[in-house]
């Protein structure tokens, strides 16, 4: 059976996988005069953006790390919850690498573009 809270915990991330997604679309949507006028501040909010996932990410990291110790010395931490803070770790992870591949294909693609 599965456990309403671990339910939660999961369902709270997607939906900030999502929130992360439409932010990207809109980023995307934005016509070419207002990023002209928004230039500066576009690219603060870009690296507060990606400075904060990664923030995220390493807080569930070290977060998983914390639950994985307190386990295996015996304090009273059930283990699912030690099993979800790895895997939310892992997942976070894996979504942060892939996002960063994909930015350095785009890269690659953009300089081996013909002028």
């Amino acid at each position: 059976m599965v456990n309403p809270t671990n339910m939660q915990g999961v369902e709270s991330m997607l939906s900030q996988i999502r929130q992360y997604q439409d932010q990207a679309v809109q980023g995307v949507k934005l016509q070419s005069n207002e990023l002209a006028s928004s230039e500066i501040s576009g690219q603060n909010g870009f690296a507060n953006s990606i400075k904060s996932a990664l923030q995220e990410v390493n807080s569930l990291q070290q977060t998983s790390k914390a639950n994985r110790t307190a386990y295996e010395t015996g304090e009273g931490i059930p283990l699912t919850e030690v099993v979800m803070s790895m895997q939310k770790s892992s997942l976070a992870f894996e979504a942060t690498l892939q996002i960063r591949n994909k930015v350095l294909k785009a890269y690659e693609d953009i300089m081996n573009m013909p002028v």
